[in-house]
């Protein structure tokens, strides 16, 4: 997820909450609902491939995904322009599923972690409002409860994931040169702090004969579930075995010298490096074709792999390319 802001400012947004029984829940989630609808009217929602770039915003972002050689697509992505009424704060998410309901958990996740996120915001505002003006009382308008709320945005981005996706930001070194700077952590089960919490809960972390190096995490008697990542949504058989899903959440202040931020689902990583994205993508002229090309790089490199290699399954592979606004 990532939120950026072209410049400082202080932006004023209208919230009108309707009275129900448990006013601060129904309230948030209410909001939540009228700024999904309000966005999906306007178009300002992308969940398939595509190009985002709506008039007077300063960002824009590529979307594309390609069914690997496996079956039915795990792979989804979402592009939310304006995310909770704000002007140039947007929302990427991009969900890897995995096992046979995978492309279902991923479609849900997608649908309602926005709105989840949107609701206890509404609510921590309310909340928050009631303590800055304790006259207000929730309860009194039978009819709406009007809140003129402000937020001060500066521009920085701010990234949360679980699982093998990664995001990679591309930057401009002191020596002129594109670089990446990788923003999240590939959670697998190898990893000395995830693997302690794993076998802390009595769950093994353990290779397969024929597949070395490939560490997953397994039931602590009996060899399921066998997992290749240490963080995810579901899975509730292995969550007390030491599977989480709690995030990891990193903040980056954006400068002038950052040009664009890749979200690619661990099948385009299997194949293309950080550095070798970056520059698919920044010599790729038109940007509303940035990600089509990047993940038609990472199928042609999965076609070199299986020539090596026989019995290699090309994994569903997906990618957003978000370009940031000129700072």
């Amino acid at each position: 997820m990532s939120h950026f802001s072209s410049m400082v400012q202080w932006i004023s947004k209208v919230i009108f909450y309707k009275k129900r029984k448990n006013s601060g829940d129904d309230n948030g989630r209410e909001a939540a609902n009228a700024m999904a609808k309000d966005a999906k009217k306007n178009n300002l929602i992308l969940r398939s491939p595509g190009f985002v770039n709506v008039d007077g915003s300063n960002n824009c972002a590529s979307v594309f995904s390609k069914s690997g050689t496996k079956g039915v697509n795990h792979d989804c992505a979402i592009v939310w322009e304006e995310f909770g009424c704000q002007i140039d704060m947007l929302f990427c998410g991009i969900f890897d599923g995995h096992g046979p309901w995978g492309h279902f958990v991923v479609k849900k996740v997608r649908e309602s972690m926005p709105l989840s996120m949107l609701c206890n915001w509404q609510e921590t505002l309310t909340q928050t409002q009631t303590l800055l003006n304790p006259d207000i009382d929730l309860e009194s308008d039978k009819k709406h409860q009007r809140f003129h709320i402000w937020k001060h945005c500066v521009d920085n981005r701010q990234t949360a994931n679980i699982g093998d996706s990664r995001a990679v930001l591309a930057t401009t070194s002191n020596d002129g040169d594109l670089v990446p700077i990788q923003l999240t952590i590939d959670f697998r089960p190898n990893l000395p702090e995830e693997a302690e919490r794993i076998i802390q809960c009595k769950g093994r972390v353990f290779c397969l004969h024929d597949k070395p190096g490939v560490h997953r995490v397994w039931l602590p008697d009996e060899d399921s579930q066998g997992l290749t990542m240490s963080r995810a949504f579901g899975d509730y058989c292995i969550k007390h075995y030491g599977l989480i899903s709690v995030p990891e959440v990193t903040h980056r202040h954006i400068t002038s010298r950052d040009q664009f931020v890749v979200l690619a689902t661990y099948g385009l990583w299997d194949v293309i490096s950080n550095q070798e994205a970056i520059e698919i993508v920044s010599s790729t002229p038109d940007k509303a074709k940035a990600a089509k090309r990047l993940v038609e790089c990472a199928v042609h490199a999965w076609k070199k792999k299986k020539k090596k290699k026989k019995g290699i399954v090309m994994d569903d592979i997906s990618a957003i390319c978000l370009f940031l606004p000129l700072i």
